[in-house]
């Protein structure tokens, strides 16, 4: 049981990325609060895994402050962050509104922000604990459409590394990870319509587009004490597609 004794929450677990790495945190030990804004969806994943749910809007400082309270009064202090939310919009830089822009800013960036911050008491408190902030291959580099989402992702990259500096001392470990293309409903969503992503997969290194649990595995890699040593890092899982460069 490779987080025996953890307690986590997940933020954005009632379906694809964090429905995965909650599946796979209960499998192994922990005890779990999912979180998202799709209430039905993570009251019945919650129910069905055994785990906990509660409503939570990462852009909302109250909300985290909510969040908190229920989880460390149900499971005690927590051990583990996944900071897993997050929202796509595609636009030309010339065509993105200042409100959509700001839109995905505060879930994706903001949200980040305020969830590291608010774990930090409970986390010391409990003597240590990881911190994993879900970034993006546009976290390591730009496409085009993707103007507010990228610099939300290249956002969290930075931040992972200061509050990685920041909080060593306290024994929390703060550390990214990158997916490529995942087979999850955000690109259709984002697109107002279904959309099949497995052409993409063809221009990778493994001629295959992701899988949830792709993420999920390296997530729980991260959340577990098999990662005592890692903090500040990048961690990529994209099927090779940042192994090249555009003249490829």
């Amino acid at each position: 049981m490779r987080l025996d004794g953890k307690v986590a929450l997940i933020t954005g677990a009632a379906r694809g990325q964090g429905a995965a790495a909650a599946r796979r945190f209960v499998d192994e030990g922990a005890r779990v609060m999912l979180t998202d804004v799709l209430d039905d969806q993570g009251k019945e994943l919650a129910a069905e895994l055994g785990a906990e749910y509660c409503h939570l809007d990462v852009s909302s400082e109250d909300e985290w402050a909510e969040a908190i309270s229920f989880t460390t009064s149900t499971f005690g202090d927590i051990t583990v962050l996944v900071n897993n939310a997050g929202i796509l919009h595609f636009s030309a830089l010339a065509d993105t509104t200042l409100a959509d822009y700001q839109r995905v800013i505060g879930i994706n960036q903001v949200g980040t922000f305020l969830g590291m911050r608010a774990v930090v008491e409970s986390m010391t408190r409990a003597g240590g604990g990881s911190i994993v902030n879900v970034s993006s291959v546009e976290g390591l580099g730009g496409m085009p459409y993707l103007v507010a989402y990228t610099a939300s992702k290249f956002a969290i990259r930075g931040m992972t590394k200061v509050a990685a500096m920041e909080l060593g001392q306290h024994g929390i470990r703060v550390n990214s990870v990158h997916p490529g293309a995942i087979n999850t409903p955000m690109v259709g969503e984002a697109l107002g319509r279904p959309v099949d992503i497995s052409p993409v997969g063809k221009k990778v290194a493994l001629r295959r587009v992701g899988q949830p649990d792709d993420v999920a595995n390296v997530v729980l890699f991260l959340a577990s004490d098999e990662s005592a040593y890692c903090t500040g890092g990048e961690f990529v899982v994209d099927g090779g597609a940042t192994a090249t460069h555009a003249l490829s």
